[in-house]
């Protein structure tokens, strides 16, 4: 923890970003909860839940091939207020879905309002490897994490409670409000980055990353890897568990924030933990570990009091996954492909996390047990880990720990 609090009082400009990022996702979770709520209160099926939350991460993957050229291109700040301000008027707007006649403005909303958090969090991303260095930005990667996991684990636990005292339109008018001080924190923010400039456009710009991947073929295979960690989109999953086995103990949006809040609460802890032991040696013994922790959970999950401590073992590894593989990518590319190869990265990110919810949703509707998917999930993992160890073996792979 220590490290953290250095990094963020020797960064100022990290330290806003970071600031900004716990207001953001904290309120971000208010409309989570109140989504799921809402389309559980409307009695909707296991495939529009799983649909739904699909949505939130196709978006994401449509716009990637264009974000990455957008922001090599121009400056990031101006970028960033934009992004932010269609955050704001999309989650608002949610307040005017009131019946299953007005899913179509649902999932036109969680578009917009996903991918602009998508390109938001690629622009960030991409910015990071611009201003720090080393074993800064691995940390920085990491409380990035961390900050994601802290805002969801008070968020998710506190939005549960909300929702059911205040109801869904008032969550979604108090995540708006939480993006709108985001936007303030960031408009006086001052980010000074130079743009490499070039003549190409963009369609010139998109086809050189592909000349660049051709070339740089470990890029691709990091990336690749980076996309097991959307294994973990158990969004649609948690939600169905609580329509089969817990609607009748406790209320939806109680167990929706509860069961999150406890994932969350593993997400925090587990990078302080084990982060330091974690190299390119050992990255593969922490898929198997999240793989064991997947398949617990699958065990326990009819039960919803043990099915609460399994999820904070689920959600131990996660955040070491993700950031890990996230610096590998970044400390293995060039500069100049910063943007569009971290754009790219995300949309393999989302594309695996979308095709989890919707196969969450296909095999639930295809008489497939809720503990036989989380198995498969598990074995996911497993393959993951082997992908790894066969691309240390046979491509050259700078440690996180490495020296820029």
């Amino acid at each position: 923890m220590k490290d953290y609090l250095e990094l963020l009082k020797s960064e100022p400009i990290f330290r806003r970003l970071s600031t900004i990022q716990l207001i953001a996702y904290f309120g971000a979770w208010f409309s989570n909860i109140a989504i799921y709520t809402l389309l559980l209160n409307l009695n909707t099926s296991a495939s529009v839940i799983a649909f739904v939350a699909m949505l939130h991460f196709l978006a994401g993957v449509i716009q990637a091939p264009f974000s990455g050229s957008i922001i090599d291109s121009f400056k990031p700040k101006k970028i960033l207020l934009i992004l932010i301000t269609i955050e704001i008027f999309a989650t608002f707007f949610l307040i005017f879905v009131t019946s299953v006649d007005d899913m179509w403005l649902l999932y036109l909303l969680i578009f917009l309002k996903m991918a602009a958090a998508s390109f938001y969090f690629t622009t960030e991303m991409s910015l990071l490897p611009k201003i720090l260095r080393g074993k800064k930005l691995q940390k920085a990667n990491e409380l990035h994490s961390i900050i994601w996991s802290l805002s969801y684990t008070l968020g998710m636990a506190i939005s549960g409670f909300f929702v059911y005292w205040f109801g869904v339109k008032v969550a979604f008018i108090v995540d708006a409000l939480m993006f709108v001080v985001g936007f303030i924190l960031l408009y006086n923010l001052k980010i000074e980055i130079n743009i490499i400039k070039t003549d190409e456009n963009l369609f010139e710009m998109m086809k050189d990353t592909f000349r660049y991947i051709k070339r740089t073929p470990q890029a691709l295979h990091l990336m690749i890897i980076h996309a097991f960690v959307g294994l973990t989109a158990f969004d649609a999953l948690v939600v169905l568990m609580v329509d089969q086995y817990y609607v009748g103990i406790i209320a939806s949006s109680l167990a929706l924030g509860l069961l999150h809040s406890a994932r969350a609460v593993g997400l925090v802890i587990g990078p302080m933990l084990i982060s330091r032991f974690v190299n390119n040696k050992t990255l593969v013994y922490v898929f198997m570990a999240q793989a064991v922790a997947v398949w617990i959970w699958a065990v326990l999950m009819r039960d919803f009091y043990l099915s609460l401590f399994a999820s904070v073992f689920v959600g131990f590894f996660t955040t070491t996954l993700w950031s890990y593989t996230y610096t590998l990518l970044q400390k293995n590319i060039k500069e100049k492909y910063y943007g569009r190869m971290v754009a790219y990265n995300d949309m393999l990110f989302l594309s695996s996390a979308a095709l989890v919810s919707f196969m969450i949703g296909f095999l639930a509707t295809h008489d497939f047990s809720l503990q036989s998917i989380a198995v498969l999930m598990g074995v996911g993992f497993v393959l993951g880990g082997l992908y790894f160890k066969w691309i240390l073996k046979t491509q050259t792979i700078k440690d996180v720990s490495d020296d820029l």
